[in-house]
């Protein structure tokens, strides 16, 4: 009688060993990563690896855990966020620093509220420790230090009423987080704004506020 060969096993090992299909795994992790995110879901590495259709310790050469599949995720939020800040500032007036405020806050808000899990990574401490990337947090401190310059120049120009640009600074923060926050809570409705109204509310309450901190 023939010996049985262990071709079914060889065929298991084999696809076990199957090699990786994806051009830039890195890459197709942070987006199942911000999948995940957006669906509310709870966000693992296993599970990214699971989106991406690639085994479950193919990640780990690149994340060893989700603190550091998080923070990478962070950072392409940012980037991303970063981006939009920038394309806007260039089509703003660079002689009137007020304006640019104003269009930075704009900006600002059409991306949270286009991009409400992006918006959620990066701005609670829901996911990740943020003091944990460093690209993260000398991002943020740029994008302080630039709304800083912003209110120097309109203070310099005379086009504020009050030189507490750390106050002004505070409430446009507040502001703008604020009624981001309420966007994505889903507070809106049950102020009587319907969805379709909310990006030209965004303006309207920025444009109040810039008129409050105008000099007369």
């Amino acid at each position: 009688m023939p010996r049985q060969t262990s071709k079914p096993r060889a065929r298991h090992q084999a696809s076990e060993a199957r090699p990786y299909h994806h051009g830039d795994l890195r890459r197709v992790l942070i987006d199942a990563a911000l999948q995940l995110a957006a669906e509310g879901a709870e966000v693992s590495v296993r599970e990214a690896a699971r989106r991406a259709a690639v085994s479950p310790g193919a990640p780990f050469r690149h994340f060893p855990n989700r603190d550091a599949l998080m923070a990478a995720v962070a950072e392409e939020a940012q980037r991303r966020f970063r981006a939009e800040i920038e394309a806007t500032l260039e089509q703003a007036c660079p002689a009137n620093p007020l304006a640019r405020f104003r269009a930075f806050g704009i900006a600002y808000l059409r991306w949270a509220m286009r991009n409400p899990a992006h918006f959620e990574i990066i701005s609670t401490g829901r996911y990740f420790a943020h003091g944990s990337s460093a690209e993260l947090t000398r991002d943020n401190a740029e994008l302080v230090a630039l709304t800083e310059r912003m209110l120097a120049e309109a203070a310099a120009q005379g086009l504020l009423r009050s030189t507490d640009l750390k106050r002004i600074l505070i409430a446009g923060r507040a502001l703008i987080y604020g009624f981001a926050r309420m966007n994505l809570d889903g507070h809106f409705p049950r102020w009587g704004v319907e969805e379709r109204e909310i990006e030209r509310m965004a303006e309207e309450v920025i444009d109040l506020f810039i008129a409050g901190i105008a000099a007369r």
